[in-house]
């Protein structure tokens, strides 16, 4: 067994790749596919007919998606760069969630309070801790599990999927089998009128948390240095390696960050619900796979604009055709496919 991290030799064309996509932001970028977010909002106004229910379904699909990505990030950090097809990326998902349980819970007189910024605090706290926890879970996912089959795509989709069985066992063992509520603070509760259409507090939060999550993302890989090693570390490891750099510490780092984005998003997505189950990291595992397929496996950029597209055609057709909601999304990555067969930001040679 290997302790070296990613093979040297192998995967070097796709990580290159995907690291020249995540620096690409210039003269070549492609604008079309930013088109469709409002070509999707403003095609579907005539059918909703109320401008007040539809900026309802809009602000709320926008809400979904950017939840939707912040759980996808981390995949797409994972896969991108890494080239590993993490399957169990579901249980960090619903640990973060049910640490943020435990946390609130013991921070009841902070989430009861009428006060604003006394909830935001017990929330953001909730949100360390179990990106702390998701975090330090996924340092020993990637050394026990992942390590062992860098570049074998089939032993990592299995490995990774009794991985993500066993800890949702674990997460019974720890928390129960039983769905556990997870309300939101009292300040948070309820909605704000921007003229007649009502706006869930809430919701106006999970847009600012994914749009920080975004600007983050996208600055540390292209402004800074360790975004500059780890993108060049993929390209070419050997001359990174030979000017003194621990590539795989970095790529360790990659993939630590990655599980607790997925605890981030677990706090967000279980705060939406409301509720908590064991499993919900593999209910949602469906809809991170679709996003990064639109998106175009290993694209933050492309993972972003799926995840906006995936939550605002469920929340139009939950509203309109509630019989379709729950096969709107495959239908959306069939026409995006079939559009751009290779997602709406593909990485080149993926």
């Amino acid at each position: 067994m290997s302790d070296a991290g990613p093979p040297q030799g192998a995967k070097a064309p796709a990580g290159g790749s995907a690291a020249h996509e995540m620096a690409s932001v210039g003269a070549t970028f492609d604008w079309k596919p930013l088109a469709l977010v409002p070509l999707l909002a403003l095609g579907v106004l005539p059918f909703i007919g109320s401008g007040s229910t539809w900026l309802t379904l809009t602000v709320a699909g926008l809400a979904m998606g950017m939840i939707i990505f912040i759980i996808a990030s981390g995949l797409t950090l994972i896969f991108g760069l890494m080239d590993v097809l993490n399957f169990g990326h579901g249980v960090f998902i619903a640990l973060g969630a049910f640490v943020a349980t435990t946390v609130l819970g013991l921070m009841g007189d902070w989430t009861g309070s009428a006060e604003l910024w006394r909830n935001l605090l017990a929330v953001f706290v909730a949100m360390l801790v179990a990106m702390a926890v998701s975090g330090a879970v996924g340092l020993a996912f990637e050394r026990f599990i992942v390590r062992p089959v860098y570049g074998q795509h089939l032993k990592q989709i299995l490995i990774t999927m009794g991985g993500m069985i066993i800890g949702e066992e674990l997460i019974k063992v720890i928390w129960g089998p039983q769905q556990i509520a997870l309300p939101l603070p009292e300040a948070l509760r309820g909605a704000v009128l921007l003229g007649d259409s009502a706006i869930e507090k809430y919701r106006l939060l999970a847009v600012l948390v994914g749009g920080a999550v975004f600007a983050v993302l996208a600055w540390t890989l292209n402004r800074t240095k360790i975004g500059l090693l780890i993108r060049a570390g993929v390209q070419d490891r050997e001359m990174v390696e030979s000017l003194g750099y621990r590539i795989r510490r970095l790529f360790v780092g990659v993939f630590v960050v990655g599980s607790a984005l997925a605890g981030l998003g677990g706090v967000m997505w279980g705060m939406y619900q409301q509720n908590v189950v064991p499993q919900m990291g593999a209910q949602v595992n469906v809809l991170i796979f679709i996003v990064i397929i639109i998106g175009g496996l290993g694209s933050t950029g492309g993972a972003l604009m799926g995840a906006l597209l995936v939550g605002l055609m469920a929340n139009y057709t939950g509203f309109l055709l509630p019989k379709v909601a729950l096969f709107s999304n495959i239908a959306l990555m069939v026409a995006i496919l079939l559009w751009r067969p290779q997602g709406v930001y593909p990485v080149a040679n993926r």
